[in-house]
C-alpha cells in the first residue's frame, strides 16, 4: 500500500495498548513505510489526553508513555490544521448528521475533503463513513 490516507486515534492508540492491537491495527503501522496518513488538528490534543488518562489510572507508565509519542513523532502523520470557520460549518453539520462527536466527525470531514479512505476501528466511525461514501482502509 501506498499514498495517502486519514488515521483515527483508535488506530494509533492500539499500537500502544497491547491488549488493542490487532491484526489491523497492525497493517496499518506497516503501511506507514511506503505511506503518510493526515490527521485533522484535534489529533496531538485527544493523543496525549489518552497517554495521561492511562498514566493516571496506572494503565501506563511515564517512561512509557514517552516513548510512544516519540514512536509517533517519528512516523509519517500529517497534522491538518482546520480553519474555524469549518469546524463552526461542515465538522459541526457532519457531526449533527452522523451522530459522531466533533472530534470524530472531524476525521470523517477529512477524508471527504481530501478524498481520501479512513483507517479507523470504531464502528460508529466506519459506519458514518460509509454513509457518506468514504472508503475503508482495510
Amino acid at each position: 500500500m501506498s499514498g495517502q490516507f486519514v488515521i483515527d486515534n483508535s488506530v494509533v492508540m492500539s499500537w500502544c495498548f497491547g491488549d488493542e492491537s490487532s491484526r489491523y491495527s497492525n497493517k496499518i503501522l506497516k503501511a506507514l513505510t511506503s505511506s503518510r496518513a493526515l490527521v485533522p488538528g484535534i489529533w496531538p490534543l485527544e493523543l496525549t489526553n489518552v497517554l495521561l488518562v492511562a498514566e493516571r489510572k496506572g494503565r501506563l507508565d511515564r517512561a512509557s508513555g514517552v516513548r510512544f509519542v516519540e514512536l509517533v513523532r517519528s512516523l509519517p502523520i500529517i497534522v491538518e490544521i482546520e480553519p474555524t470557520s469549518l469546524i463552526f460549518t461542515n465538522i459541526f453539520s457532519l457531526a449533527r448528521e452522523t451522530g459522531l462527536s466533533s472530534y470524530d466527525a472531524s476525521y470523517l470531514d477529512l477524508a471527504m475533503r481530501a478524498g481520501l479512505p479512513i483507517a479507523t476501528k470504531d464502528k460508529a466511525m466506519r459506519q458514518a463513513a460509509g454513509r457518506c461514501g468514504v472508503d475503508l482502509l482495510t
